[in-house]
Order: structure tokens, then sequence, then C-alpha cells
């Protein structure tokens, strides 16, 4: 039997950054590293299985892969700050993007966690070591430890 976690995080979809994520002394603030993609765009709405659940994308979500093979959707209307197309894919098309340098703040969790996502349906479940992802747009993500390595760069705080 899995063990249920013992803490979950539910994605407001306001604007901010969660007062749970604030308030978590553990937090670090962290900027996703320029990182080159591969995206399609979802012709019809329907599931995407990630490494850490199964999300529900809505037609025209950018599905992205990423640095080892992972994917994930991400809504058509974050999309564009989010992302920027490398030649020569032309913007809307899928092809090769490059992440953009957004902040973030991440917490590395310590125990097995879960995330409720905005569309209220789909759960991902985070193990001891990945970190919880709050980008400050009422959403939520989950990254593993070596991805979140490789991915983003944690602010120093001297």
């Amino acid at each position: 039997m899995t063990a249920r976690p013992a803490r979950t995080f539910v994605a407001s979809g306001v604007e901010g950054y969660a007062r749970e994520v604030l308030q978590d002394p553990t937090h670090v603030r962290a900027t996703k590293r320029e990182t080159a993609v591969s995206v399609r765009f979802a012709a019809v709405a329907g599931p995407v299985l990630t490494r850490e659940g199964i999300v529900q994308a809505e037609a025209e979500d950018a599905i992205v892969t990423g640095v080892d093979g992972e994917r994930w959707p991400v809504s058509s209307d974050k999309f564009d700050e989010k992302y920027q197309a490398l030649a020569p894919t032309q913007h809307g098309e899928s092809g090769v993007y490059l992440t953009l340098p957004n902040e973030v703040l991440a917490i590395r969790m310590g125990e097995p966690f879960a995330v409720l996502l905005r569309d209220g349906q789909s759960r991902l479940e985070g193990r001891p070591g990945d970190w919880l992802v709050d980008y400050g747009d009422g959403s939520f993500g989950i990254v593993g430890a070596e991805i979140f390595a490789q991915t983003y760069s944690i602010a120093d705080e001297s």
C-alpha cells in the first residue's frame, strides 16, 4: 500500500505566491534557466501522463518535453510568458522553444506530498526530495530533484 501524502497544496488560480509557501522558512527563490525544450500543441483536450500524475490538457495547450524526457502541459493563456520559439520554429507552431527565466518560489520536500491543480481534478504526487514549485500565478508544480538542479538556479541568499 502506498502512503498517502501528509500535505496537499491546492492551486488557487489567484495571482501571487501562496501564503503557505511564503511563510515556510525553507522556501527559496529560484529562476528557471533558459533551456531548449520540445513543444507540441494539443489538437483536442485530453490527459497527459507526467512523472507525477495525469494532468488534463485543453485543446491548444502546449505539451512540453523537457531535458530528461519528462512531459507536462502548459495552458495556452500562460505559455507566451514562459516560452519563446527558437528558429526555425515560428511562434504558435510545434517545435523547439526556449524556457524563459521566470522567478519561482520552491520548497524541497522531505516527505510525500500532493498538488491539486487549478482544474480541480488533476492531482500530482511528489516524493521526498522533490521540489514544490510555486509559479506566482496561482499554480503549483512538482519538479524532481535532478531535473530541478538542471533547470533552475537558486538565488544567492547572502
